[in-house]
């Protein structure tokens, strides 16, 4: 199958306001590309928007949305279609979470919203602008997932179902769309420096597991979603290492069980009550601690959070 030609593609990128889908949106318009920027913060959107056209980009179409709210995803799919006149490309990198353990989460609100904006809106906007696209014979679906089901960790165990769930769906999707001129591509971002990592440390012993995997630029990200657009690639990796996880996932969570085991031995009474209650979302929107966080994390890099 032929790769996307980026100059005049007319994209849906989910997610755009911060982290990688802003450096994205970045990299696409300097292709020439035409945007629908899609995220909850629309002053974010606006601004990035504006930096976009200030360089010379096509004015994007701005789309503030919140995707954890089911029937907004079904929404967003319309006003995309009406403010580009088509979808060519659909970008679903919005992302949330919910950090607990799964005995706390359970089937609670904030474990449900995790799997609204990472499972069900991306299968939403799929529905809504993939069957558009085999009627024209062309067009693209990138899923933005994570290799957190192969190597999960405890407290993140609602988060990495609902990415598996959203990398089992994509690779049905692909091989439903074969031959029909629609190119289905997953994204597989590792440890990124940007503002999750924040939120991500708050959790006991997880430098372990991701700190062996160098910290990846949200940038080269973004460059190399873009080259597997134009290359019809199946999947993205990054850092490079990453793609051992998929390749090796037996041994991934092998090692993943000892250093988890390691550090429940090392966990003092006060931090292991302190794990059963929390239940937190996490995100952008998300609860106090992780906003701090992120913040946190952001004002250590020089950057605005």
């Amino acid at each position: 199958m032929a790769g996307v030609r980026i100059e005049g593609a007319r994209v849906l990128l989910t997610g755009a306001s911060s982290g990688i889908g802003r450096e994205l949106a970045r990299e696409l318009a300097a292709r020439g590309a035409v945007l629908a920027l899609a995220a909850r913060r629309e002053p974010l959107l606006e601004s990035l928007a504006q930096e976009i056209e200030a360089s010379g980009g096509a004015a994007p179409a701005v789309l503030p949305v919140d995707l954890s709210r089911r029937g907004e995803a079904q929404e967003l799919a319309a006003r995309a279609t009406e403010a580009l006149g088509r979808v060519d490309v659909l970008v679903n990198n919005a992302g949330g979470g919910v950090g607990g353990l799964i005995a706390s989460v359970g089937d609670r609100d904030e474990g449900r919203e995790a799997f609204e904006v990472n499972l069900w809106s991306p299968l939403a906007l799929i529905r809504a602008l993939a069957p558009p696209m085999q009627a024209r014979g062309t067009g693209a679906i990138v899923n933005v997932s994570s290799l957190a089901h192969v190597s999960t960790w405890p407290g993140f165990g609602a988060y990495a179902a609902t990415k598996g769930a959203l990398t089992t769906a994509t690779e049905t999707l692909a091989l439903e769309l074969i031959d029909t001129g629609v190119h289905v591509m997953l994204v597989y971002p590792g440890p990124i420096d940007t503002a999750v990592q924040g939120e991500t440390r708050l959790v006991p012993g997880i430098e372990r597991m991701i700190g062996r995997v160098p910290l990846g630029d949200a940038g080269e990200m973004a460059r190399r979603i873009v080259r597997g657009l134009e290359r019809a690639a199946a999947r993205v990796y990054y850092p490079r290492r990453v793609r051992m996880a998929d390749l090796f996932p037996a041994l991934v969570r092998r090692d993943g069980r000892r250093l988890a085991r390691r550090t429940a031995r090392e966990l003092d009474p006060e931090t292991r009550a302190w794990m059963s209650e929390l239940v937190v979302r996490t995100g952008s929107q998300g609860d106090d601690l992780t906003r701090q966080a992120r913040e946190e994390w952001e004002r250590s890099r020089g950057r605005a959070a």
